[in-house]
């Protein structure tokens, strides 16, 4: 009798340890043991901001692709910042959920993500657009005024009435050097265009982006380039409805981080990209690998396809003229014989001869 029970009392057992057993190897990711997960904090302009933060988590989600893993604990995964009190939480509450690898996205978090690595150590940690001086930080920077310096060259290229804008969110060394280039790359091109700058202090505001946007387009631009986040989500919104109000009249917008050529197909010149995508993707696989960049800062050009120029629209009465002058360019900023400046005391030196 007591064989018996002691026989069903062990079958049990060993049916509840194989239960569980392909419980745990049921997850989202497809039970895979130990395999490597990465989440991501957003800043305060959000995932679907069109623009810094969307790319970033483009980068996410190839590599989980990539990596057969799907959204959620044990695969990839992102946490949205309403305000700069959430970033602190929210990367904290990524780790304790046993994300091997936790970005910080924005020059906003370098506070938070310093308090947060140096609380839990044994974690991995990345922030883009700033740095972080923790062995348990990678950081990751652009060199925007690349990019900006070909979107420069374009509007050039393309202004009728010999007047472009830049829009910027707030003034952080990141615009900047995205406005010192673009402004090196007018002066380059046609050195008598002028160009209207303006600050809206914040990265998600579009109805102040539109505002400023109306006020450059009436008093005479024709080209207006964005380095705003979400608030350049009203730049294309005024493009677009001017365009479809006068649609013999030559507006256009330049997108900024992502090809933005879906927020405006017939105004929407070209963009001055920033792959934080491929740079996202990049320093995960690196890490999944064991080569984590802790302590270091990985820069990203031309040279090295981190920033570019998205496609120039066909129907840009010049297209095939801004395409060679862009190539041009681009050909001489990798071989170092023109270096755009960053800073506006760089640009005032500037020569591109």
């Amino acid at each position: 009798m007591k064989k018996h029970k002691i026989g069903i009392a062990l079958s049990l057992v060993l049916a509840a340890g194989t239960l569980l057993g392909a419980c745990g190897k049921s997850n989202d990711n497809k039970g895979k043991e130990n395999a490597f997960s990465v989440a991501m904090v957003t800043d305060i302009g959000g995932v679907d901001d069109k623009s810094f933060n969307q790319s970033s988590w483009e980068g996410l989600q190839n590599f989980g692709k990539e990596n057969d893993l799907k959204k959620g604990k044990g695969g990839y995964d992102y946490l949205q910042s309403k305000s700069d009190a959430d970033y602190t939480t929210n990367l904290n509450t990524l780790v304790r959920q046993g994300f091997d690898l936790v970005y910080a996205i924005g020059f906003l978090m370098p506070a938070a993500v310093e308090e947060i690595a140096k609380q839990q150590k044994d974690s991995k940690f990345a922030i883009v657009d700033a740095e972080v001086k923790l062995p348990n930080v990678a950081s990751i920077l652009f060199k925007e005024q690349e990019a900006g310096f070909l979107a420069g060259i374009a509007a050039a290229k393309t202004t009728k009435s010999n007047h472009i804008g830049f829009i910027g969110g707030m003034e952080i060394p990141v615009v900047e050097r995205f406005e010192s280039g673009f402004l090196a790359g007018v002066k380059a091109a046609k050195p008598e265009v002028k160009v209207d700058v303006q600050y809206a202090g914040a990265f998600d505001k579009a109805e102040l982006g539109q505002a400023i946007a109306s006020k450059m387009y009436s008093s005479g631009a024709d080209v207006i380039f964005h380095s705003a986040g979400a608030t350049g989500v009203g730049l294309f919104k005024e493009a677009t409805d001017r365009k479809a109000k006068n649609p013999g009249k030559e507006i256009w917008a330049i997108g900024v981080d992502r090809d933005q050529a879906d927020m405006g197909p017939d105004v929407v010149l070209t963009s001055a990209l920033k792959r934080v995508d491929i740079a996202v993707k990049d320093l995960a696989t690196k890490t999944k690998d064991g080569n984590f960049p802790g302590g270091k800062v990985a820069l990203y050009g031309l040279t090295e396809d981190g920033v570019g120029l998205a496609p120039i629209n066909a129907k840009a009465a010049n297209k095939a003229d801004i395409e060679a002058a862009v190539k041009e360019w681009a050909e001489k900023i990798k071989t170092g014989a023109v270096k755009v400046p960053e800073t506006r005391d760089e640009l005032k030196t500037f020569s591109a001869k």
